[in-house]
């Protein structure tokens, strides 16, 4: 590990010093350089397999948005896994989204539904998994082959 010497501003020192008592962080460089992991994510094989966890918040007011988010998802049905709408208000909701795939086409949803007019603050991460097929039985049926998703440590 290499030391280095860094110069901040005073007024970014103390929202350093707020978030490293929120996360538990026990000095200040230890919550740099979680900062600095989080912040320099290295870009994802397109043909990596994943889950994607899409989340933004939508203004059910926007024409049409109501009926355009629901048909982005069920027209990609075979990546879709699950959504969850939470209302905030009359025409507010904050969404989240589970879809499956490659990355190139998780991420192509992803930025798609980022575009959209009324979307705002959209988030998308990223879980390298990998599709292993197996044959087994559940219970006292006959054994059948279906596949299982491991969670990887990497892309």
């Amino acid at each position: 590990m290499q030391r280095i010497t860094i110069a901040i501003e005073d007024d970014l020192l103390a929202e350093l010093d707020r978030r490293m008592e929120q996360s538990g962080a026990t000095n200040r460089s230890e919550a740099i350089r979680d900062l600095l992991r989080r912040a320099l994510t290295r870009d994802a094989p397109q043909d990596a397999d994943c889950i994607g966890v899409v989340s933004y918040a939508l203004d059910l007011s926007t024409r049409d948005l109501g009926r355009r988010v629901p048909h982005t998802r069920h027209s990609r049905h075979d990546q879709a896994v699950a959504a969850l709408s939470v209302p905030l208000d009359h025409t507010n909701a904050m969404e989240v989204t589970v879809m499956r795939g490659k990355v190139a086409d998780v991420e192509d949803y992803a930025q798609g539904l980022f575009a959209e007019r009324g979307i705002r603050h959209g988030h998308l991460s990223l879980v390298p998994v990998e599709d292993v097929q197996e044959v087994h039985q559940h219970g006292r049926g006959e054994p059948h082959r279906h596949s299982h998703l491991i969670i990887k440590d990497g892309f």
